[in-house]
């Protein structure tokens, strides 16, 4: 069993920082595992949940682009993706950077996941929670201790 360490969301930096990921990572859309890996980056960020980012080649589903962006001041311009496992489709449910900021070049092309739009996503062995709100994309795990962004009232501070 996984044990992950208590972290307090209010201690991450800002700007964020990059890190690898020492526990695998899984994502279940339908029937279906559609990525795992043990090669994946998290980025921390001040009142955010980690968000997690997959190395292309360690994702099974479908990918089909979708239209519009989203700026972040620190990484650069995201794209989106509808995610298709089987018959099975997430809606504008996964993002990438593909030209990113210097200190974010090692996400170049990898791929995050709304945890909201997938059916279970693990950090090791530990079950995900999507991060409040319908804007951020960070994974809530019980380790997390402080106050998250995303829920009514948090969005711009």
């Amino acid at each position: 069993m996984t044990t992950l360490a208590i972290e307090d969301v209010q201690t991450y930096p800002r700007p964020p920082a990059l890190e690898p990921v020492a526990q695998a990572l899984t994502i279940t859309l339908g029937s279906r595992q559609i990525a795992h890996t043990t090669r994946g980056y998290r980025v921390l960020e001040t009142h955010h949940a980690p968000t997690y980012y997959f190395p292309p080649e360690d994702v099974t589903a479908e990918l089909l682009p979708v239209t519009g962006e989203s700026f972040c001041e620190w990484k650069g311009i995201a794209r989106y993706f509808d995610v298709v496992a089987d018959e099975r489709i997430a809606r504008r449910a996964a993002w990438c950077y593909e030209r990113p900021s210097d200190a974010f070049q090692p996400l170049a092309g990898y791929l995050a996941f709304y945890a909201a739009s997938m059916d279970r996503c693990l950090v090791g062995d530990t079950e995900v929670v999507p991060q409040p709100g319908n804007f951020y994309g960070g994974w809530v795990t019980p380790n997390l201790r402080g106050r998250i962004k995303g829920a009514p009232g948090t969005r711009h501070w």
